[in-house]
């Protein structure tokens, strides 16, 4: 059994039956486009692979804030599972920056494979999946569905971004709708222009609706 077969057996358990968006067809989401821009692009198909199975084996939003948990349980499951530790390290350091931190924070993605895998992530989030995501995501933290009242944040640290509460359209401001130029590779810029425009279709519809009156 290949590598990345012995990663999906491991973790897809884990993933299995989540209700925040974060389940195991968005990482075989992220594994195949993820495959598909490689294709386009290059790069070590199996780091990516890797990578993108791993990319939220403990997610910060899970797991208390922690940004570096997820890479050293990549790191070691994969030497667990024979991996060579050249192969563990870039998979750590990709599942390790991987995430989105804040409008105004900067994150560095300095392999191809690492831009590759935060592509695919990012185009998950965006278009009608993201649309589906986002809404699950905040029912499971229980936040407002929308308060025009409460206006976006554009975050300048990670830990503002974390700690700061927000409504699930004030979400597309503060993260969605800056994705698609935030996307690293030809391939995904190209990939993400349709995603992009359906989010913005969906809020000029949403807010029709939400402004109904008789009047």
């Amino acid at each position: 059994m290949s590598l990345v077969d012995q990663v999906k057996k491991s973790i897809i358990s884990q993933f299995e039956g989540d209700a925040t968006g974060h389940d195991w067809h968005h990482i075989s989401r992220v594994l195949n486009i993820s495959r598909f821009i490689q294709s386009q692009e290059g790069g070590n198909l199996e780091v990516i692979e890797l990578a993108a199975l791993l990319h939220d084996i403990s997610d910060h939003k899970f797991n208390g804030g922690k940004l570096d948990e997820g890479g050293k349980i990549a790191h070691d499951l994969l030497i667990e599972l024979g991996a060579d530790q050249i192969i563990a390290n870039e998979v750590k350091y990709i599942v390790d920056n991987v995430s989105y931190k804040g409008a105004n924070t900067k994150v560095e993605m300095k392999t191809l494979e690492g831009r590759i895998v935060q592509d695919a992530d990012r185009l998950d989030a965006i278009g009608a999946i993201g649309v589906a995501r986002t809404f699950a995501y905040g029912g499971h933290k229980g936040q407002p569905m929308y308060n025009p009242d409460s206006a976006p944040k554009l975050h300048s640290s990670f830990e503002d971004y974390a700690s700061s509460g927000t409504n699930t359209i004030n979400h597309f401001y503060e993260k969605l709708l800056l994705l698609a130029d935030r996307l690293n590779t030809e391939t995904a810029k190209r990939m993400g222009k349709e995603r992009h425009q359906y989010m913005e279709q969906f809020l000029e519809q949403f807010y029709s609706e939400w402004d109904f009156n008789t009047e």
